[in-house]
């Protein structure tokens, strides 16, 4: 499972039972954090979620600044509610790569509101499970 942790919208992802393909789930909300922790356990069972992805908001010079320190709390939480492996994952640029692509595929503002924490969830997840599949075919 991906996570793109913001104030007020967590994006999800998971990906495919062959952990190539990351698939986005609906966004929830992040403003109450038991109420987030419980989403989070109905999609973890749901999804037979066995380890999550959280993205880390660094600063451009790769600092962790309040937003990482916010997001590093809920990580934590989240290991000790579940019980499951949790990763960090840069994801500098995620959310401006996503919009990008959605505005060059001339998505409206509306829409790119809507779909921009699930796609960066997305996105986050993608780009471990690719590392994952490039560290396989080396150790090949």
């Amino acid at each position: 499972m991906g996570l793109d942790v913001g104030d007020r919208r967590v994006g999800v992802a998971v990906s495919d039972q062959m952990g190539i393909i990351a698939q986005g789930r609906p966004t929830l909300d992040g403003s109450n954090q038991q109420l987030l922790l419980a989403a989070l356990g109905a999609c973890i069972k749901s999804d037979g979620v066995e380890e999550i992805v959280v993205g880390l908001p660094l600063n451009m010079d790769g600092t962790e600044g309040p937003q990482a320190a916010k997001v590093l709390r809920l990580a934590e939480l989240i290991k000790k509610e579940f019980n499951l492996p949790v990763k960090m994952w840069d994801e500098r640029l995620s959310t401006s790569a996503v919009e990008r692509m959605m505005i060059e595929a001339d998505t409206s503002r509306y829409k790119r509101k809507i779909k921009i924490d699930k796609l960066a969830a997305q996105f986050i997840l993608q780009g471990y499970l690719d590392s994952i599949q490039r560290k396989d075919d080396a150790d090949q």
